[in-house]
């Protein structure tokens, strides 16, 4: 009962928080469906869309909620690992000073981390990030600072190809999501945006989030528990683990993409760490569903965003991938039976 009871409170805090970013970051739904089940999930997402289609906002106003701190970074060109460390500078007497770079800033209330345009800095800076990211800790100065609670958030810039480092498949594989944010096309939506002023003022936007209402020091258990409450049946098992094979050997569970020799498609399918990432993302759907079973429905809905970027086309087709993945990902579902 006990269990219960609080599955139900953070249930209705998640949903609560859910409405009021939904409130501030109008059109965009599904992906703040998904960027809530990571946060339970407790991983690290990638978010991929055009300039200015509110990814920034969005992630203000989650950090806004989730309480803590929030630090954020800008990839370029010039941007070394210890950048992510300190800074140094002169003091006004003249004399050089160190201070802590936004990952030591705030140190364990560090909740909020985002890297902005991940891909224009150098896979050095990618090496550090990923530390962080895995183990929760960086060795500076000595000492190890530790990040319990901290959410890695990076989007990409994919306008200018000029000076830009493509994540490696190590890199990606670490994100438990890849989000797309795209421009909203409903037209009322639209209007909104353009002509409320409400929406051209970010800074009170954000203020009307009410702070640390998910209290992020607590998230790690509470998604703890529900891993370890919500338990797939044996007939679920076997699908998830014929959903993985198909990502490695779609042909092989019949799935045909037109102009395409399937056994030569994909050179990796997803790792098992994806797919456990899968797992944890699938049952924080049931749980925000207010289900303590997982169905195909949960397995199904977060397939994309947890698997799209962890496979890997051959060169051949590579080129190709922003076609190709949706038709890939549509057509494993649709071949692969559902118990």
């Amino acid at each position: 009962m006990k269990t219960d009871s609080l599955f139900t409170d953070w249930r209705d805090k998640a949903l609560q928080f859910e409405s009021n970013i939904n409130q501030v970051v109008i059109g965009q739904s599904a992906t703040i469906r998904n960027v809530l089940i990571a946060i339970f999930a407790r991983g690290h997402v990638l978010l991929e869309g055009g300039v200015g289609v509110g990814k920034t906002t969005l992630l203000r106003a989650v950090a806004q909620g989730l309480g803590g701190s929030y630090q954020r970074i800008e990839g370029t060109i010039d941007l070394m690992p210890a950048d992510l460390i300190y800074y140094t500078y002169l003091n006004q007497e003249g004399r050089p000073c160190v201070d802590p770079g936004p990952l030591l800033k705030e140190g364990e209330q560090l909740s909020t981390f985002f890297f902005n345009e991940i891909n224009r800095a150098r896979p050095q800076v990618h090496s550090l990030l990923l530390r962080a990211m895995s183990e929760g800790s960086v060795s500076a100065f000595n000492r190890e600072y530790r990040f319990p609670h901290i959410q890695v958030f990076a989007d990409r810039n994919r306008v200018e190809r000029e000076e830009t480092f493509e994540l490696p498949a190590a890199a990606r594989d670490r994100f438990l999501m890849e989000i797309n944010v795209n421009t909203p096309v409903d037209d009322a939506v639209l209007d909104e945006l353009m002509f409320n002023p409400r929406f051209h003022d970010v800074d009170s936007l954000i203020a009307g989030i009410d702070r640390d209402s998910l209290k992020y020091y607590e998230l790690n258990d509470i998604s703890g528990l529900i891993q370890k409450t919500l338990e797939p049946s044996p007939r679920l098992r076997s699908y998830a683990l014929d959903l993985w094979k198909a990502s490695a050997d779609p042909g092989q569970y019949g799935v045909k993409l037109s102009d395409v020799e399937m056994p030569s498609l994909i050179q990796a399918g997803a790792s098992p760490r994806g797919m456990s990432y899968f797992i944890k993302a699938a049952k924080v759907r049931a749980w925000l569903n207010n289900r303590t079973v997982l169905l195909p429905e949960d397995v199904q809905a977060v397939y994309h965003v947890t698997m799209a970027h962890r496979i890997f086309l051959a060169p051949v087709y590579a080129y190709r991938k922003d076609e190709l993945m949706p038709q890939l990902v549509n057509g494993i579902l649709d071949a692969v039976a559902a118990p």
